[in-house]
């Protein structure tokens, strides 16, 4: 009996333990994707000439794309064509969203950082194997 109580009393220490880090999980975790935005913001207000307006708008778009991108990136179980299908993916989820923001050239430059960054991430993984 004494096992069982035990037993009991550490699941629900174990369980009570787990909800306590939850959020403070969740709230790092939107933090980090609204840092990573902020940075990716920065870099490209200076290559696509932005205006603090559009910087406004884009910085919440950029702030859901990136904790997506950083879980397909992180995930071990895809390969790398899973992974850049994956990303593909979410950036023609994101992609309608920026062009309402950007110019039309904006947004032909802002195509061309896409395929950078895909480019760079194959050669990144090039490198690494």
């Amino acid at each position: 009996m004494k096992t069982r109580i035990t037993l009991v009393v550490a699941l629900m220490l174990g369980f009570g333990v787990s909800l306590g880090y939850a959020p403070r999980i969740s709230a790092q975790t939107s933090a980090d994707a609204k840092a990573e935005a902020v940075k990716k913001l920065e870099a490209l207000a200076k290559q696509l000439n932005l205006t603090a307006d559009q910087k406004q708008k884009l910085l919440p778009v950029l702030a859901e794309e990136a904790p997506k991108l950083k879980a397909v990136k992180a995930d071990t179980s895809l390969t790398g064509m899973q992974k850049l299908q994956k990303i593909r993916a979410i950036h023609q989820e994101t992609d309608p969203k920026v062009k309402e923001i950007l110019t039309a050239d904006q947004y032909q430059q802002w195509e061309t950082y896409r395929q950078q960054e895909i480019h760079e991430m194959i050669e990144k993984k090039r490198a690494g194997n």
